[in-house]
């Protein structure tokens, strides 16, 4: 954390700057409280870049609105119902929200909202003491109702209140303890981390969507982990992720001198370091597909593991595992594209393995390529990271079998355009050749010419007529 002089500092370049100034005005002119609050004050005070302006005021949605529509041509509203308005204020996207209270019944997946009347009250409901501060605008006075700042310099995750009543109100508020965690680098204290134990049953009455949100914020830090485990050891994970939690009663096949569980977090950390050291931070999102991928890769173990001549097996995991993160990422409700991209990767994960013990010849290579599709360099990362070995010359010997297998890839694409590998032959083309119409017979005869594209690269069209004929004389006499 920055200096409390330097905090202030970095305060007040933010109130000075033209939309908050604008803003701060507009509504101190309608006699009207209006503070920048939350993560924008928190990070501020850490010396993080702040990306979002959150606002909150005493007055009332409508009145916000009102006030709005005075300084801005882009006015639109987030959750009327949760008292939140937005705008665009010299360039900048801002939001304000009245001042509120939100409670959730026992039943509940949403949160009941009433409105408050004034910043104490506020800041009190907040998820943690880091995001219950607030800078009062214009006069810059800095709000801390619940320690916040010294948390801050400590480093602590902690309520405001009672971690029990916190909880029960928003349960969400322990998958975002988590996120936080390996966000800030922070720990979390012991009282809340036991109430996150002890309430994780109340997470079910979270919507999966909400829980989607906040495990893909956790992936996009740059290390999740923390999070990961503090989630996992608190029981949050058995709620909404068991694949997770059951990877750490199984033993892995390499000597056993790691658990399945660990293995995955490393190679989710190995994954997130390549992933950014092969990107622009600055213009490229976290890759979740990727990090869900890694984290997931070795789900099917558990389901797969065979004791055999004394030692353990897990034949067809990536298959297995492919298929249960289709099931589990459908019911937190992931995209499509998610969901078949990441079951991709997972189902594919192993195929590499072997190539250092006897090198594949050019179709295997360009099998290999077509079959990773979209997803080949995401696949490069995750086998890479995949590896976790102890034996120093058993990973230099995989690493250099890769750098080999990367370069074949490119030099095969650069002469024959490996990434858009098609037979000679169109579907109609093949139609119109064999004289037969759509149908299964198509199909088995476009796979033949992909197999011989494959096998041995571009051979011509009036070779792969020649090849298509005689297959379907075949198919004839059959």
């Amino acid at each position: 954390m920055l200096s409390l002089a330097e905090s202030m500092d970095a305060l007040r370049a933010i109130a000075a700057s033209a939309p908050v100034a604008t803003l701060a005005e507009a509504f101190a002119a309608r006699g009207h409280e209006f503070a920048l609050v939350g993560g924008p004050v928190r990070d501020a005070m850490l010396g993080r870049a702040v990306t979002d302006l959150d606002f909150t005021t005493s007055a009332r949605p409508d009145e916000t609105r009102a006030i709005l529509d005075e300084v801005s041509g882009n006015v639109w509203d987030v959750g009327r119902d949760f008292g939140t308005i937005a705008a665009r204020v010299h360039g900048e996207t801002v939001e304000i929200t009245t001042y509120r209270a939100e409670v959730y019944r026992e039943d509940s997946r949403k949160p009941s909202v009433s409105y408050g009347d004034t910043i104490e009250g506020d800041l009190v409901r907040r998820d943690f003491t880091i995001n219950a501060l607030a800078l009062m605008l214009p006069e810059l006075r800095l709000v801390d109702v619940a320690g916040g700042v010294e948390d801050l310099l400590a480093g602590r995750i902690h309520t405001p209140g009672a971690p029990a009543a916190s909880f029960t109100d928003d349960p969400l508020r322990m998958l975002r303890a988590a996120r936080f965690a390996a966000q800030l680098g922070f720990t979390v204290s012991a009282e809340t981390e036991a109430a996150m134990a002890e309430y994780a049953e109340r997470l079910d009455i979270i919507s999966a969507e909400r829980i989607r949100d906040e495990l893909v914020k956790l992936l996009g830090t740059n290390d999740p982990v923390p999070g990961i485990r503090l989630l996992v050891d608190a029981g949050l994970a058995e709620r909404f992720l068991p694949e997770l939690t059951a990877l750490r009663a199984t033993q892995d096949d390499h000597g056993r001198h790691k658990d399945v569980y660990e293995h995955s977090l490393t190679v989710l950390r190995q994954a997130i370091e390549l992933e950014i050291s092969r990107r622009d931070p600055e213009t490229t999102a976290p890759d979740i597909v990727l990090r869900l991928a890694a984290l997931l890769h070795d789900i099917g173990k558990p389901a797969t593991r065979r004791f055999e001549r004394g030692g353990v097996t897990f034949h067809h995991h990536d298959v297995v595992g492919a298929k249960l993160a289709k099931k589990r990422l459908r019911e937190l409700r992931f995209d499509n594209d998610t969901v078949k991209r990441t079951a991709r990767l997972i189902e594919l994960h192993l195929r590499f393995f072997g190539y250092s013990d006897q090198p594949w010849t050019d179709a295997a290579v360009r099998r290999y390529v077509r079959d990773a599709g979209d997803e080949l360099a995401q696949l490069h990362i995750l086998t890479r990271a995949d590896v976790t070995t102890r034996n120093r010359r058993k990973a230099e010997r995989l690493d250099h079998a890769y750098d080999d297998i990367e370069r074949r890839i490119e030099e095969l694409a650069a002469a024959e355009e490996l990434a858009a590998v098609r037979p000679e032959l169109d579907g109609a083309q093949i139609m119109e050749l064999l004289e037969i119409p759509p149908g299964p017979l198509v199909g088995r005869a476009y796979k033949f010419l992909l197999d011989v594209r494959l096998d041995e690269g571009p051979i011509g069209a009036e070779a792969a007529e020649q090849r298509l004929r005689a297959w379907f004389a075949e198919q004839e006499t059959a």
